[in-house]
């Protein structure tokens, strides 16, 4: 196997365990909150706790991947997140479990922006595209594939088994490190000032959405957090508007094209990423369900996920604003057809809203991916990538959060019967309206001509 083949296949194998680990945690959280005698906002803070650092640290890997050395934090972060991956399958306790989230939320955040970029400094034009499309496919097998292996691990080993899996294909990875192309970095510094204040406005913002639904608004740490939120996220902006070399090229939400690119992924896993984790739980806790065969009902919702990145990516040659629009859309509307779900839903109820909502998600994974980075410089492919990802993991985040503290709040503080089906109706109708008001607005930033042009 020659070099470019192995680098693809390190990449690959390293995107696959990171939605793995996602949604093996959704499948597990009925399981965990068990054994753990974990609360419902410890056991939120499984999925929170990784998706926030993954958000958080994405940026800033991906300015590291330029200025430091691709291969070199490729390896340190798949290492991270092998670490983390093992601690939480050893975890005797919900603490010790959300603090190895965070740990291979890190090390899953250094890996994926420099993953990338790897792949965009390795292959060129037509091969790049083609790159792009294999990454989209493999993701999606992650999500697609990610709830039923989940599933059955989980009924026949126990929860703890669905970190297992990703931590082995991490140490795979590891072995195929060495024959990565160095790609050394720039040798600039690092804006480590606006790394610490945009994760920490990021954990801020997070924290509120969590937590202050528990403790009330009118609760000092509440008051405390906003004014912290205020105070990080003004010295943030200060601090990257006065730098050479910022950790965000702003400059880059200049551009239509970027950001209505960067706008579609995050919608995307803003309508999916949500349904990944608490779908499983309530056909568990509601309809009945053991955990493998909450897993093969959700097959329904992630096969797209696989089958259709080579459509998106044939699309997206012709016309990218119609793959955008369209795939929002649909997505939009299966949502939307969420809203008769009920502890009686059979597959054949659910089979249209789901595939609709994969639909559209299968069709985008990778292939916007590509269109965004192939709208900057190669030499800021490392940045493009770190920003892109970021902004898709924090609107992830954010999602999973408010829909976290809705069904908290809506049913009662009890994800089970009527109460977790009424505050799961509320969720799919703000998610459907949220995936409305995208479908507008990039239907706008797409629209101008050189928006179409597809990537070569």
């Amino acid at each position: 196997m020659n070099a470019r083949a192995l680098t693809l296949t390190a990449v690959l194998l390293s995107s696959v365990s990171f939605p793995l680990t996602i949604t093996g945690a959704s499948v597990a959280l009925p399981g965990i909150q068990h054994d753990l005698d974990a609360s419902l906002t410890a056991a939120q803070w499984v999925v929170n706790g990784y998706n926030l650092c993954f958000a958080a640290f994405l940026a800033l890997g991906g300015s590291l991947a330029d200025l430091l050395g691709r291969r070199r934090l490729f390896a340190a972060g798949v290492t991270v997140f092998f670490a983390g991956s093992v601690l939480c399958g050893l975890a005797p306790d919900a603490t010790v479990l959300n603090l190895a989230r965070v740990l291979a939320g890190i090390g899953a955040a250094a890996a994926t922006a420099t993953g990338q970029s790897i792949l965009a400094a390795t292959f060129g034009g037509a091969a790049r595209t083609r790159v792009f499309g294999a990454l989209g496919t493999v993701l999606g097998a992650g999500l697609a594939f990610g709830p039923t292996v989940s599933g059955l691990l989980v009924d026949v080993l126990g929860w703890r088994a669905v970190f297992a899996a990703p931590a082995a294909l991490a140490g795979v990875v590891l072995l195929l490190c060495p024959s990565l192309p160095a790609l050394p970095g720039a040798g600039k510094g690092v804006d480590w000032g606006g790394g610490v204040l945009f994760t920490a406005a990021l954990a801020l913002l997070i924290w509120l959405f969590v937590e202050a639904p528990v403790l009330g608004a009118a609760h000092p740490w509440v008051t405390v957090a906003l004014l912290a939120l205020a105070a990080s996220g003004i010295g943030f902006v200060r601090v990257e508007r006065r730098r050479a070399d910022p950790m965000f090229d702003l400059g880059l939400l200049r551009d239509a094209r970027f950001v209505g690119y960067s706008l579609v992924a995050a919608t995307m896993m803003g309508l999916l990423v949500p349904l990944l984790v608490y779908l499983p739980s309530y056909l568990i806790d509601v309809a009945g369900l053991d955990a493998g065969r909450a897993g093969l009902w959700m097959l329904m919702l992630t096969l797209p996920s696989v089958a259709l990145p080579p459509a998106g990516a044939a699309l997206a040659r012709r016309s990218p604003r119609l793959l955008c629009v369209g795939a929002i859309a649909l997505g939009t509307v299966g949502v939307f057809a969420l809203v008769t779900i009920g502890p009686a839903s059979t597959p054949g109820s659910l089979l249209l809203p789901l595939l609709l909502i994969g639909a559209g998600v299968g069709a985008t994974t990778g292939v916007v991916d590509g269109l965004a980075i192939s709208s900057a410089p190669l030499g800021q492919a490392g940045t493009v990538a770190g920003l892109f990802n970021t902004g898709r993991l924090v609107t992830e985040t954010i999602a999973l959060a408010l829909v976290g503290s809705t069904l908290a709040v809506v049913s009662g503080g009890q994800l089970a019967g009527d109460g977790f089906t009424a505050a799961l109706r509320v969720v799919a109708m703000a998610l459907g309206c949220f995936g409305a008001v995208s479908a507008v607005a990039v239907g706008l930033l797409l629209r101008r001509r050189d928006a179409g042009r597809p990537v070569s």
